[in-house]
């Protein structure tokens, strides 16, 4: 059997094992473990290789990126930042057709700008969005819909974990990583808001449970103050941090730090921090980190088995023969990315496919920046498509009101999904969009 063979069928027996219900990172490592061995026909080497991709793997210190920002993230969360971004949006939006739609969009945008985390967004508006929607006559449908589909903005605009994960993964720089994101996720979150706007004009039943906006202008309106005060933790922090890390001054993973020490202010000066709550905070911070740390691990004995076999080279020369050019593999990858989402989560899919796909796409001479917003926005869409989207099932498991069903919140994210695979399109034919920051 050839090496190349291994490694397709390799590839084959992981998303089986997958389906059947390994863990993602133990079945990168087994079946990774197993290629080498048959491939080198010695399975000392494929024992050492496992031990070196251990060793290596997460020893930059780089890597303390990861853990510092997740910590800003959980932090921020029980800071109830989130919830005053809600507010402020919504007495600014209050009197648009469709406004508390667009509110949760707009402080959706502020919190990712913070956190980086798709699922804290999906479960911070889940309590703080939802209700507020239902009250004022918006579908239930919609009103999840919204909360999911603007959740992946977590994972677009920087800080993003997602883009820390793939910058690992490529040897690209995070930093020009964060600043490829803002145009895209900006871009993201227009859509969104123009496409409530619609929705709320075109066919308004499907906004309104009785087809018709409710007076949310009875609402009272905020003093200035107060909306400044709501403001400034999240304008602070976005500040602080970003603009710290565009400007030179940080490091991404000295961002992360100042992120956190910031976080931890205005949590324990909010109140919101005792004992018991940073205890669970770090804990929950381990956890991930752990999480992430292993799968890494798992994955990088996966790269290097990929590239023992000659897999990728493989693939380019049978895309070569068969006439398919540059834009065929990346609609192919998108695809493959999508399809994956339905099944696995966010940073498997990038640990899974990118070892293989990301040498195609040297050789075919593609910016490894450009072609990382591109994974990030695909693999984003598969977090709200059936069966297995995450913020779906976040959303589910969050919501007060449990009559909503997980079909009517899939049903709400469809416009949302849409969306997204407008915007990655224009990503797709027009590179400039996310590299437009870096040339200035």
């Amino acid at each position: 059997m050839s090496a190349t063979t291994i490694a397709i069928a390799s590839l084959i027996l992981m998303l089986v094992l997958i389906w059947g219900g390994m863990h993602v990172a133990v079945v990168l490592g087994l079946v990774s473990f197993v290629g080498v061995a048959l491939i080198k026909a010695d399975v000392g080497i494929a024992a050492n290789l496992l031990a070196q991709a251990a060793s290596d793997a997460i020893a930059s210190h780089i890597f303390g990126v990861v853990p510092l920002f997740v910590l800003t993230g959980l932090l921020v969360a029980i800071a109830d930042v989130g919830k005053d971004a809600f507010e402020v949006a919504n007495q600014l939006l209050r009197r648009l057709r469709g406004g508390l739609g667009i509110a949760t969009v707009a402080s959706n945008a502020v919190f990712a700008a913070i956190t980086g985390i798709s699922i804290a967004s999906a479960a911070v508006f889940t309590r703080v969005a939802v209700p507020q929607m239902l009250r004022f006559g918006y579908r239930p449908s919609f009103s999840v819909g919204v909360v999911a589909g603007s959740s992946v903005l977590g994972m677009l605009i920087p800080p993003s974990l997602l883009m820390i994960l793939y910058g690992f993964l490529s040897n690209q720089s995070v930093g020009d990583l964060f600043t490829a994101g803002i145009v895209p996720g900006l871009l993201l979150a227009a859509a969104f808001s123009l496409g409530i706007v619609a929705m709320s004009f075109v066919r308004p039943s499907a906004v309104y449970a009785r087809g018709a906006p409710q007076d949310v202008g009875q609402q009272s309106l905020m003093p200035a103050g107060v909306l400044l005060a709501k403001l400034m933790p999240s304008a602070a922090m976005i500040g602080l941090v970003l603009g710290g890390l565009y400007a030179g001054f940080f490091t991404a993973t000295e961002a992360g730090a100042v992120g956190a020490a910031m976080a931890l202010v205005i949590a324990a000066a909010r109140g919101k921090l005792n004992a018991r709550t940073l205890w669970s905070v770090l804990t929950e911070t381990g956890h991930v980190t752990v999480s992430v740390s292993f799968l890494i691990i798992c994955a990088s004995i996966y790269t290097r088995m990929l590239a023992m076999s000659g897999a990728p080279q493989f693939i380019v020369e049978s895309m070569s023969q068969a006439g398919l050019g540059p834009l065929a593999f990346l609609l192919l990858y998108v695809a493959i990315l999508i399809a994956l989402g339905t099944i696995i989560d966010s940073s498997s899919i990038m640990l899974i496919a990118l070892p293989l796909m990301l040498p195609i796409a040297e050789q075919f001479g593609m910016n490894l920046i450009w072609f990382g917003v591109i994974t990030v926005v695909a693999v984003e869409i598969g977090l709200l498509t059936p069966p297995f989207g995450l913020s779906v099932y976040v959303i589910k498991s969050t919501l007060e009101d449990k009559s909503i069903s997980l079909g009517e919140i899939f049903r709400g994210t469809a416009p949302f999904t849409a969306m997204m695979a407008l915007v990655l399109l224009l990503l797709i034919l027009f590179p400039d969009i996310s590299l437009v920051l870096l040339r200035q």
